[in-house]
């Protein structure tokens, strides 16, 4: 690794949302610490159209199509140069203080590897929420005093805002073994880093997950993830098979009951099916997140 020469990064992995995710960079011109470097790493040519292509602190750049392999071709672009790497999804509105408050819990407490913040509202399970929303409810939480940062160490990373001292990061990548959206690398990633140092979430840290609709994978593909991979990660050691199974099971449940009358957002029918196929997979002793990809 290069010797650090900044402070923070933000990394953005994108597909299928190229202007949602430019509006997302401008966003971040307007934080209170504004980041050192910004890395927007897109899965086709179509994700970074409007991007900045020539700003001196924004590389803007195709890499390897999935979430944990456009992480890692970022982490790389990075190459130790920052201090702390952020994680922000291309459909994440951050309060405006999120990395000045970021950067301060690192400094004050070498003993932290990685923090994930608040979600004040969460488009992913029901309808989305607008980007006019996202913007109105952050702004009027950035309004009110910040208060305590509350640690709270129950808690891992959530992938949509998350982030991580480089140091304590040193060797580790997201799991390229998860293709596509990469379900459950945020945990896994979280776990594992969790034996390096304490991580948890914090109350001073805030904004609004849209759960934008489009770039999003089939629900075949994703109910498929959705037991592939927590088999696969308990398996690793990631995740306890306690929790691997709590986490598949409930969203099995949640397909099967709802399959019946879904909501017009959702896939039921195409996640229950996806499910339904990772459980034969099982029964069969075939079972891998890879397959999800070949759907």
């Amino acid at each position: 690794m290069t010797a650090a020469r900044g402070d923070i990064a933000v990394i953005i992995a994108t597909k299928g949302r190229p202007q949602l995710v430019a509006q997302v960079v401008r966003a971040l011109d307007r934080q209170s610490r504004r980041p050192d470097h910004i890395y927007v790493i897109g899965a086709h040519a179509s994700d970074i159209v409007c991007l900045p292509q020539r700003r001196a602190d924004c590389t803007v750049q195709l890499g390897r199509i999935g979430s944990a392999h456009q992480r890692n071709d970022a982490i790389r672009l990075a190459d130790g140069a920052y201090r702390i790497l952020v994680f922000f999804d291309d459909d994440f509105w951050p309060s405006r203080f999120w990395l000045e408050n970021a950067l301060a819990l690192f400094d004050a407490d070498p003993s932290i590897a990685g923090l994930t913040g608040r979600v004040l509202a969460d488009g992913v399970g029901r309808a989305s929420v607008t980007l006019a929303e996202a913007r109105e409810r952050v702004a009027a939480r950035d309004e009110k005093p910040a208060g305590a940062a509350n640690f709270d160490e129950r808690f891992g990373p959530y992938g949509c805002n998350m982030a991580f001292r480089a140091e304590a990061m040193a060797g580790m990548e997201f799991d390229e073994n998860l293709p596509l959206y990469a379900w459950l690398e945020d945990a896994d990633f979280g776990e594992r880093l969790r034996r390096r140092g304490r991580m948890g979430r914090v109350e001073n840290l805030w904004g609004v997950h849209l759960g934008a609709r489009a770039g999003r994978e089939s629900g075949r593909r994703f109910g498929y993830s959705q037991i592939a991979n927590a088999v696969y990660l308990a398996r690793k050691g990631s995740l306890s098979w306690r929790f691997a199974a709590r986490t598949a099971l409930r969203n099995f449940a949640s397909n099967l009951l709802r399959s019946a009358a879904p909501e017009l957002y959702i896939d039921r029918r195409g996640r229950l099916f996806g499910n339904l196929l990772a459980l034969g997979d099982l029964a069969r002793g075939r079972v891998t997140p890879e397959r999800a990809a070949r759907l």
